[in-house]
């Protein structure tokens, strides 16, 4: 049986007597406006309904003050006992506690010290809170408690408060955004029997009904390609993706991911596009295009941002030209005489296209602070991504990168079958070289690319990780409602 700490159990008395005063939990109560509408009301407006917890209370004699907030706005009540009559008063100083739910009607007035405030003329309980409010969040052990009750959060932080408003007006400017453009929202398959559009590990799941093994999604791309092949020229998804691997700051298994396809465009195209989307978010949201993360003051304002050739950067990185070697283990040593990089370092790269991708990230990504595009990337790093017309081993994507966090990935979109499966092959081939990151071989979207696409370009980028550069947190936790969290034992 569960045990109650000794103000729970003054609660749950408290709740046994208001109960034979009035429904502790009644159905429900109009409200005339928001609390941070009512702070913008004129003194002297009669008959205005507030409702909300309450997160503060000073009880007197004959006269009380009480702070109400709800999501976006708090108000202080004033409670005279010779307004609202004695026996209501009583039963408020007796039964009403912080954390509880109150309903209040009366006339707005200032007080001597400038706060609006509504003189209450009459109020309703609304809702008996049971447990009381813990102090604010402070120390290690209540990081982990504020991941794992994010309504306390919600209750007692306001920045926790403003990050998730934030979120929330995130996707109602995606919407907007991408609908003036002419995209047009779709949904697709978070259960899948082919492991593709992206390099990542995928969660497994047996199907009971169909009898047959299926993964969660890692990516909506394929599905939104072959929107485009029935005919829509503008898609967007705004996606739960699901990857089976490591936890860190950036990194969850569970996250969001916004991907869009445009007929006709190619990656330029999209770099114009998202440059306009990002300044206009960051605009709507924050109110300027000039953001501070982790120290770093990253301008989204300028015309034209930092550009890197991948390829060229990396050549110069390497000392080699990298692109005319096909055996991972041949790349190693090349790698390791040049002194870059120790064999145990390299030990846990298996594919030409992992190797690559561990050298970028620790020689180039790591030193980009300002908003950079990175273009011109080796082919062997995106099977799904459009070669290059005047050189095949390279492909034509591009990445916008900030404060060594990367934003988005676009591309020219690969639309030709045939190299289409010669790329899937090559993926067959990493796995089997031990690359457990490869994507599988997807005869249903290859016959869908056999029916015929326009030339197309697409971007994908992660909700989760643009929140925390907005808003300046230091860990993906800080901008996910709820987060994963491993049971307590």
């Amino acid at each position: 049986m569960k045990e109650f700490t000794e103000q729970e159990l003054v609660r749950r008395n408290k709740l046994e007597e208001i109960k034979e005063v009035c429904n502790p939990y009644p159905e429900k109560y109009e409200k005339t406006h928001a609390l941070k509408d009512a702070k913008n009301l004129k003194d002297g407006e009669q008959n205005v309904r507030l409702a909300g917890r309450i997160i503060f209370m000073r009880k007197m004699g004959k006269l009380s003050f009480i702070r109400i907030r709800d999501l976006e706005g708090d108000m202080q009540l004033e409670i005279k006992i010779d307004i609202v009559g004695e026996e209501k008063y009583a039963f408020f100083k007796k039964m009403i506690d912080t954390g509880d739910f109150i309903g209040a009607e009366g006339e707005i007035f200032t007080t001597q010290t400038g706060e609006k405030t509504l003189r209450v003329q009459s109020f309703e309980f609304l809702g008996k809170a049971l447990r009381p409010l813990p102090e604010k969040f402070h120390g290690l052990t209540d990081i982990e408690q504020k991941y794992r009750q994010r309504y306390t959060d919600l209750i007692m932080n306001e920045e926790s408060r403003r990050v998730f408003l934030g979120r929330s007006k995130l996707y109602a400017f995606i919407h907007d955004y991408l609908g003036k453009h002419g995209f047009l929202q779709v949904e697709t398959p978070i259960l899948q029997n082919a492991v593709c559009g992206a390099s990542a590990k995928p969660f497994y799941t047996h199907h009971n009904a169909l009898d047959m093994e299926c993964n969660l999604r890692i990516a909506p791309e394929t599905y939104l390609k072959q929107c485009i092949a029935g005919g829509f020229d503008r898609v967007y998804e705004v996606a739960k993706c699901f990857r089976n691997e490591g936890m860190d700051t950036e990194h969850l298994q569970e996250f969001t991911q916004v991907e869009w396809y445009a007929s006709y465009w190619n990656f330029e195209d999209n770099i114009k596009f998202y440059q306009g989307f990002i300044k206009n978010l960051l605009l709507e949201l924050i109110g300027t295009t000039e953001i501070e993360y982790q120290g770093n003051v990253l301008d989204f304002g300028k015309e034209n941002w930092n550009r890197i050739n991948y390829v060229d950067e990396m050549t110069k990185v390497f000392g080699f030209d990298f692109l005319a070697i096909e055996d991972p283990n041949e790349l190693k040593e090349k790698i390791v005489e040049n002194g870059l990089f120790t064999q145990a370092d390299l030990e846990d790269y298996k594919s030409l296209s992992q190797i690559i991708d561990f050298c970028y990230k620790k020689k180039v990504r790591e030193n980009i602070i300002e908003p950079t595009i990175i273009y011109n990337y080796p082919a062997v790093l995106i099977p799904l991504a459009r070669r290059n017309d005047l050189d095949s081993r390279r492909i034509d994507v591009f990445q916008v990168l900030a404060a060594k966090t990367e934003l988005c990935k676009a591309y020219s979109e690969l639309v030709n079958p045939i190299t289409q499966r010669e790329a899937f092959e090559e993926q067959l081939k990493a796995k089997a070289q031990g690359d457990d990151e490869t994507m599988d071989l997807d005869e249903s979207f290859l016959q869908a690319m056999e029916q015929g696409m326009p030339p197309i370009s697409g971007l994908g980028f992660g909700i989760d990780r643009l929140m925390m550069l907005i808003y300046n947190q230091p860990s993906i936790r800080d901008v996910v409602l709820f987060p994963q969290m491993k049971n307590k034992n």
